[in-house]
């Protein structure tokens, strides 16, 4: 079992907790460490650049992506329906890359470090290998913040497909157009289709991979497709706090930045060389100002460094 230190909570500290809580599977990532690589297209919308200058938003590329679940469990079953799925992607040139990460609930389940290790602490596996539950009670009792995330995950169906969910953006991205006008987005990235979800019964008939298989099979009929959308910010909203939304956020204007097309599956070794780093983000759209934003970075650098 990792040593916490008792001060402030770091970057390295956080990966650590993470790989702790999901029982310290070696050489994957400490959160969303089952996944699977896929390549595809950009194309931006007319309107991209009204939001952004950003060529990585207003060109067409190529788009490396991955589909994933959340925890740090390589082998947790498609079924889950207390974890998040993730869909992260790079777009741009060498010159021009935007990376960003986003995931199946508009919200983090902490504020700050402080309160992410302590989240994480409190649901460290005991000797029979499963959280003392009298602890995570209190703690979220004393956080109750912490519980946006998972109650929003809790009063949805399962998702039946990577292809057919909604994906979030937590953070607010302050976005810089060609006039020279900046505001603060959200990225909702948004299944052409609709969203896909599962009834209890229907759920149960499934795989612990149905979602890695069903992908393969959407991109060999050449059916996945996302608008990238751009939630468009409003004065007074909450930047630093990415545990609650901006105020009626569903009801948003948003602009669709692009489509992006996945065309074929990938190698995982693909991704799995390097990170989708959220610090990667072409001029145009700045980083969000918040705690949690500015440990990414250096979290993910870490996480890298463990599994290699």
């Amino acid at each position: 079992m990792p040593r916490f230190p008792t001060g402030a909570a770091t970057p390295a500290s956080i990966v650590d907790a993470l790989k702790a809580v999901a029982g310290d599977p070696p050489k994957v990532r400490a959160s969303f460490a089952k996944g699977r690589c896929v390549r595809g297209t950009y194309a931006p919308s007319d309107w991209a650049e009204e939001i952004t200058k950003s060529p990585s938003f207003t060109k067409p590329s190529r788009v490396l992506a991955r589909f994933s679940v959340g925890g740090g469990n390589p082998k947790v079953a498609d079924t889950n329906n207390l974890v998040l799925r993730g869909f992260s992607f790079k777009l741009g040139d060498d010159r021009h890359r935007s990376d960003i990460l986003l995931e199946s609930a508009p919200v983090h389940f902490a504020r700050t470090l402080d309160q992410m290790l302590a989240f994480l602490k409190a649901r460290l596996p005991g000797r029979d290998s499963k959280p003392d539950m009298a602890k995570v009670k209190a703690f979220s009792a004393a956080n109750p913040e912490t519980l946006h995330q998972a109650n929003y995950i809790a009063a949805r169906p399962l998702p039946a497909s990577f292809a057919g969910t909604t994906y979030w953006g937590v953070h607010s991205f302050p976005a810089t157009n060609s006039k020279g006008e900046t505001r603060f987005i959200k990225f909702k990235v948004v299944p052409v289709g609709g969203d896909v979800t599962l009834t209890e019964d229907e759920a149960k008939t499934k795989s612990a991979d149905f979602l890695h298989d069903d992908l393969e099979s959407r991109i060999a009929a050449g059916d996945v497709r996302f608008n990238v959308m751009a939630l468009l910010g409003r004065p007074g909203d909450p930047t630093m706090n990415v545990t609650i939304r901006w105020p009626d956020e569903d009801n948003r204007e948003a602009i669709r930045l692009g489509t992006i097309v996945i065309t074929g599956l990938e190698a995982n070794e693909a991704c799995d060389p390097t990170i989708f780093d959220p610090a990667n983000l072409a001029e145009g759209i700045g980083h969000p100002p918040d705690e949690i934003f500015a440990a990414r970075h250096a979290a993910y650098t870490i996480s890298l460094a463990k599994r290699r």
